[in-house]
């Protein structure tokens, strides 16, 4: 996905008004929709939207298309700004309790969505698009396919040790890569 541009085949540029309404014309409505299913109300996915779009517009200048998609960094600042709105929740218990019993209830079981999952799937192979081959292919066989060290070792016809070393030196990597996508980990 190295240098995909959004559907209309542009990358507006954050560092101004008209490239914020163009971000917010193109991708508003999707985060909206993720943050209403990861929060089950409609007020706080507003908010969450809304202060994603602020905070795209404050480090638009940390955007590279290069390094992923618009809709990619977006989303994965929906992602942490809807965390951190969660925390803020729980720091303010007092809060719930504005909301009379049959909406908490009727929300709680909405809550639970696979959203989160998918949008973590793709941040994580977009991370691992960005791994040297060597570092991508010990970590898909010993974290992702769960095949036992020495086995996959012999079969590169490599020490153990190396193999390791290569797992250790992917997970930097990928921690690195998810850093600059804007993802915290």
């Amino acid at each position: 996905m190295r240098g995909v541009s959004d559907p209309d085949g542009t990358v507006p540029a954050l560092d101004d008004e008209d490239g914020v309404v163009a971000a917010y014309r193109q991708h508003g409505a999707e985060v909206y929709r993720f943050a209403l299913r990861g929060l089950a109300d409609p007020g706080a996915a507003q908010d969450v939207t809304q202060e994603t779009f602020v905070k795209a517009w404050r480090s638009g200048h940390r955007f590279d298309p290069e390094t992923a998609s618009l809709r990619v960094w977006l989303f994965g600042i929906a992602r942490n700004t809807m965390i951190d709105h969660l925390r803020a929740r729980r720091a303010r218990p007092w809060q719930s309790s504005l909301a009379d019993a049959p909406t908490i209830e009727a929300s709680a079981g909405s809550v639970e969505d696979h959203a989160d999952t998918v949008l973590d799937g793709w941040l994580v192979e977009e991370g691992m698009r960005r791994l040297a081959p060597h570092h991508r292919e010990a970590l898909v066989q010993t974290h992702l396919l769960g095949r036992p060290y020495d086995e996959v070792a012999a079969e590169l016809s490599i020490p153990v040790g190396t193999l390791r070393s290569r797992v250790f030196y992917a997970m930097r990597a990928l921690r690195s890569a998810m850093d600059e996508m804007g993802v915290s980990l």
